[in-house]
């Protein structure tokens, strides 16, 4: 899927993220092999240890339905933010579910984005990666 509208689509996921607490609301979405595309949100409670990330929301989602086929992420915050990679807890699900090279697009904080992998931001994951098996 072209980067640019799955980053669009993490975007208007944003829009319903649930953020009262901190305002920071962030959107993922998960392009699928067929080309469709779960979205996620963040999801906040107020006890921050039992919120949720947007990513591992789309990932949850999809696998809730039955889907693993995981081609490419996209993550996107508030504008005029830093760059805004996955957090550590969301490289983990995502590592657990993703290959090595799955690429993921995340907002760079000035309107754009930088375009990663899997395996650059969790280099062990090549190590471990379970998709393949």
């Amino acid at each position: 899927m072209d980067p640019e509208k799955l980053m669009k689509e993490a975007r208007m996921a944003a829009e319903n993220a649930y953020a009262p607490y901190s305002k920071f609301r962030v959107g993922a979405a998960v392009a699928l092999s067929d080309g469709s595309v779960v979205r996620g949100v963040n999801v906040e409670n107020r006890s921050f240890g039992l919120s949720n990330c947007a990513e591992r929301s789309a990932l949850f989602t999809a696998i809730t339905s039955g889907r693993t086929d995981f081609e490419a992420i996209a993550i996107a915050g508030p504008d005029a933010w830093e760059p805004l990679p996955p957090c550590g807890a969301c490289r983990q699900v995502i590592s657990e579910f993703c290959k090595s090279e799955t690429p993921i697009y995340y907002d760079d904080g000035k309107g754009g984005f930088i375009s990663s992998s899997v395996e650059e931001l969790y280099p062990a994951n090549s190590l471990m990666d379970l998709s393949t098996q």
